[in-house]
């Protein structure tokens, strides 16, 4: 870059955060806006597997990687299957030399990266409400307080439902026909003995056609559980979603004839059920080049929770970075950038529909295979909500 340009990143997930840190350290300054008070204002979700062609690729990047494996848990990649009759069917286990996707807690990835920037690089409590483009190529960012400030590049790493994608692009998430209702685990291996022996060190699936179960190991004993099943976005109608008694009774009416040590993922939940209806942005997601500004990880690309999300939100956030340091003005990074990200996220976003299809299908079949041609050994599900700041 031959000046020096004026960056502001909306959303403070891990996308944004890896883009911010590679490019402060490479000497530009940047500065990220969080709608979140603080760093511990919400639980930042479960756990995610950092793949080696992607997400670890940017934690090189951002010279974090290091960091990164003194904090993962590559014994969390072994991975089990079960019908719903809690017959075991596969079992997958990791050598133990094999890093090729280990686990981490989505909180202490972020804490890492947030770690890793200058001190008052994050402006918390600071909601995006939109951006406009202005002459020459500046990009206005609008703040909820109705104040504005004017950048040479906004960029849009503020998930789901962005505030900075309407500048680009029409689009908007639609409900995917899949519900998941996240539940939990404390101190799984003492107080929950029967769901430490099925989730084991790391990911356990149980499933029957449009219905599955999922556990997942979190560190310090704590196992996140995801009931998944496919209907309306309002299968809960009639409900409050605050009154656990009547939602565990409606769920397990959904999962009768399950075997009881599955059963009681729902019964024996501690606190409430969490309902996270799974959306998904349109395929393709494209957009025409707007000078300063762009997108990156599920703002840009949504897509159904079944292992890359994450992944690509840290690869796009890196690579975006790159891109700025790399090229002499921002509508030439932008150019390189968009045009590497946006065609890998096309197919990444076809495969994400098969893998769901093929993983819920609309029927109620006791099949529990995954079918290999779409269930890659190196994927495993997303964990917990994407950032939507």
């Amino acid at each position: 870059m031959s000046t020096t340009p004026r960056i502001a990143i909306i959303g403070a997930g891990p996308g944004g955060l890896v883009c911010a840190r590679v490019l402060q350290k490479h000497g530009v300054p940047v500065t990220v806006f969080e709608r979140e008070s603080d760093l511990n204002s919400r639980s930042q979700g479960g756990t995610l597997d950092i793949h080696e062609d992607t997400g670890q690729v940017a934690l090189r990047a951002a010279g974090l990687f290091d960091r990164f494996l003194e904090l993962s848990r590559p014994e969390g990649q072994q991975w089990r299957l079960y019908d719903r009759h809690a017959t075991l069917i596969r079992h997958d286990q990791a050598e133990e030399s094999d890093l090729s996707r280990p686990e981490i807690d989505r909180g202490q990835l972020r804490t890492l990266l947030l770690d890793s920037l200058t001190p008052g690089t994050v402006r918390w409590g600071h909601c995006a409400r939109a951006v406009t483009p202005l002459p020459h190529g500046v990009a206005r960012l609008h703040h909820h307080d109705r104040t504005v400030e004017d950048f040479d590049l906004v960029i849009g790493a503020d998930g789901a439902w962005s505030r900075v994608r309407p500048a680009l692009s029409d689009a908007q998430p639609s409900y995917a026909g899949v519900t998941m209702v996240e539940v939990h685990f404390n101190d799984v291996d003492h107080r929950h003995p029967g769901i430490a022996r099925l989730v084991g060190g790391g990911t356990m699936s149980a499933k029957a056609g449009r219905r599955s179960l999922v556990l997942q190991r979190n560190s310090n004993g704590h196992v996140r559980g995801y009931i998944i099943f496919r209907g309306p976005q309002d299968w809960h109608a009639g409900l409050d979603l605050d009154d656990t008694a009547s939602v565990r009774a409606r769920l397990l009416a959904q999962y009768q004839g399950w075997d009881e040590s599955l059963l009681d993922i729902l019964r024996d939940n501690e606190g409430g059920f969490i309902n996270r209806p799974m959306f998904v942005l349109p395929v393709p997601h494209m957009w025409q080049r707007v000078p300063g500004i762009t997108l990156l990880g599920d703002a840009a690309h949504l897509m159904p929770p079944v292992g890359v999300g994450a992944n690509l939100s840290l690869l796009d956030g890196a690579e975006l970075a790159r891109s700025v340091i790399g090229h002499p003005t921002i509508d030439q990074a932008l150019d390189a950038y968009e045009s590497v990200m946006l065609p890998r996220a096309l197919d990444n976003a076809k495969t994400a529909q098969e893998m769901l299809t093929a993983l819920i299908p609309d029927t109620d079949s006791d099949a529990a295979a995954f079918p290999h041609t779409v269930w890659p050994a190196s994927t495993r599900p997303d964990s917990g909500p994407a950032h939507t700041s």
